[in-house]
């Protein structure tokens, strides 16, 4: 058996250019997270996960290791045996993989924004389990959650690990709940969230000693370079990451070292040579907001799955209180 391949999402790079140039020009300077990940920003993520600092990842596999069998068994009094697994953000498949003897699915979906990351790990994992259907879906999901008909057929388990619900907007991350337990169809969503905690622990886990941090908050200038054709250095520009009480949520940034001017070409694609220049004039201190990343109470998280539709939703956490997975189903 060899794993299926569905591409829904189409790379437009001149529709990326000109998202990211409106975001530049903005009256508060913005870009979407989703400019860190090029090939050096992927890599500099999962070093990131690595760090003394950042506690999400292996607090989340703790909660796993400790609960894992509760919580297999809970999902599968709902789904019934055999559910599709559908995985939000693969990767590289590692997390879901872990899930197999807890959930014993009869299907496998990798969801990511682009198949071909997904391809190399996805064909590795079919090997180790040769009779399970396995496919890879390319689709951002962060614009609409809905698979094809079919894909995900019968009640399945949404795993959505990682706390990267955070990096939604509390309406946002609504409606991504909301079409999540759509693609359940009857089943339940399997989802980690990343919890209030001391500032100091929260700031340190996204400005790391190292420097890992601010290096892929950084490199996002230089995939903003290659997009648009700019003129940004990056010795101009420092890291930050505060925590915004008031909003719940840790929000990093590029601080301008000095006042400078950014200008790349405007109008037509980048390298076509005609088309008005732009530029984007920064005070010394000025910022470019590049990442939120909110953080919940569980009471809060529970009443927002009650709000998507969720009637169940029993939860784990550390013993610290630091981070939660929660089982939600109707």
């Amino acid at each position: 058996m060899t794993p299926d391949f569905i591409q829904l999402h189409h790379g437009d790079d001149q529709a990326l250019a000109d998202e990211a140039a409106r975001g530049l020009q903005a009256a508060q300077a913005n870009v979407s997270p989703k400019f860190f990940y090029d090939g050096l920003g992927s890599r500099l993520f999962d070093a990131i996960t690595e760090t003394p600092e950042y506690y999400p990842t292996r607090t989340e596999a703790a909660i796993m290791a400790e609960h894992g069998a509760a919580i297999g068994e809970a999902a599968r009094a709902v789904t019934g045996p055999g559910p599709a697994l559908v995985d939000l953000g693969a990767g590289n498949c590692a997390k879901a993989s872990k899930l197999f003897p807890l959930l014993q699915p009869g299907r496998y979906v990798a969801v990511d924004i682009s198949v071909e990351f997904l391809r190399q790990s996805l064909q590795c994992l079919q090997r180790e389990h040769p009779q399970m259907p396995m496919a890879g879906v390319g689709l951002d999901f962060s614009a609409e959650l809905a698979l094809p008909a079919g894909l995900a057929s019968g009640p399945a388990v949404v795993f959505y690990p990682g706390s990267s619900i955070g990096n939604f907007g509390p309406e946002e991350a609504l409606r991504l709940l909301q079409q999540a337990r759509a693609v359940a169809a009857g089943g339940a969503l399997l989802i980690g969230v990343d919890l209030v905690k001391p500032v100091e622990v929260l700031e340190a886990a996204y400005d790391d000693a190292l420097g890992i941090t601010a290096a892929f908050n950084l490199n996002l200038l230089n995939h903003l370079n290659r997009l648009l054709d700019a003129d940004f250095q990056l010795r101009e520009w420092r890291h930050l990451a505060v925590f915004n009480a008031a909003e719940s949520r840790i929000e990093m940034h590029l601080e301008a070292r000095r006042s400078l001017t950014v200008r790349w070409p405007g109008g037509a694609q980048k390298g076509a040579g005609d088309g008005a220049a732009c530029e984007r004039r920064f005070a010394a201190g000025e910022r470019i907001h590049t990442e939120n990343s909110y953080k919940w109470t569980p009471q809060a998280f529970e009443t927002l799955l009650n709000r998507a539709g969720y009637t169940h939703t029993p939860g784990w956490t550390d013993e610290r209180g630091w981070f939660g997975v929660w089982l939600a189903w109707d």
